[in-house]
């Protein structure tokens, strides 16, 4: 039978396992609700990154979608906004006839002289009946025939045949042939045969610059003098005198030239050879290769 002393003991014992086991499970509530926290901290920390990671994510991919937007707006408005390249510029305006038309034709002189002796031709109205007169051109190279419009440029048309009928045209040189991908002309009508020539007065323009007003921008805008046109050189409005030029295939001109008729099948065959052998020394523009004298032009 035990006696009092280990009874004691044995009560001693057994309450130091229970003082030993309390302790061990208040250690691990203690680890526990270290990690507990340590991981609910790491949850909401992860968390918290989620949701910023997600807002900037979300917001950059509705920022790119705004730029891809906008940058396609961009190009949208840039492509619409850009004017597009003619594929043909217009041709030369509708003729309105108008009263004006030759009611009054005026020659005044030029600043420079007279390359070669020549009257004026008349003043004041002249007729624009017949509304067409035909006229050979003789060169060196093959006749030209041309038909006159004096129905829609009258002024002109008196100038031209008055300066024929004198043989101010005769044995003068056509100084200029221009072989450019929007210009291609043959001028002539110098007595000096370098561009400086004249008969000492000038006038002004006809048709086409007549149905344009003063004022509107279209009339420095080109358009197309078609294959076949005769029209007038000048240096600026009111300069016309006697030079003048013919178009061997559509060319790009703002309509400040006058037109004053048309060239015939044998004349464009004629100017075609001439523009064949090209501009002397290469290039676009300058004297023909091929030199081209005017030996006569007469009304037919």
């Amino acid at each position: 039978m035990p006696t009092n002393e280990q009874r004691r003991a044995s009560a001693k014992r057994k309450l130091e396992r229970q003082l030993e086991r309390r302790a061990q499970q208040a250690r691990r509530r203690r680890l526990l609700t270290i990690v507990g926290g340590s991981i609910g901290a790491l949850l909401v920390v992860a968390l918290v990154g989620y949701s910023v990671w997600y807002a900037n994510h979300n917001k950059n991919d509705k920022a790119t979608a705004a730029a891809a937007e906008s940058s396609a707006a961009a190009d949208s408005t840039t492509t619409s906004a850009a004017p597009a390249e003619p594929t043909q510029l217009p041709p030369l305006p509708l003729f309105k006839p108008s009263a004006d038309v030759g009611a009054n034709c005026l020659y005044p002189p030029s600043p420079e002289l007279a390359s070669k002796p020549a009257k004026p031709p008349r003043t004041g109205r002249v007729p624009t009946d017949p509304a067409t007169v035909s006229a050979s051109m003789v060169t060196s190279e093959g006749r030209i025939g041309l038909l006159l419009d004096n129905a829609k440029s009258p002024c002109t048309v008196n100038s031209f045949a008055n300066l024929a009928q004198q043989g101010f045209f005769d044995d003068t040189k056509c100084h200029r042939l221009t072989t450019s991908p929007t210009l291609g002309v043959l001028q002539c009508g110098d007595p000096k045969g370098d561009g400086t020539g004249g008969p000492g007065y000038q006038f002004g323009n006809e048709y086409p610059t007549d149905q344009y007003a003063p004022d509107d921008p279209a009339l420095h805008h080109p358009v197309i003098y078609p294959r076949g046109t005769l029209a007038m050189a000048n240096a600026g409005p009111g300069t016309n005198s006697s030079q003048f030029f013919m178009v061997y295939k559509d060319s790009q001109l703002p309509p400040e030239y006058t037109v004053f008729g048309t060239i015939q099948d044998d004349g464009l065959a004629t100017l075609d050879k001439i523009a064949q052998a090209g501009v002397s020394g290469g290039g676009e523009d300058g004297a023909p290769a091929t030199e081209v004298t005017i030996k006569s032009v007469l009304l037919d």
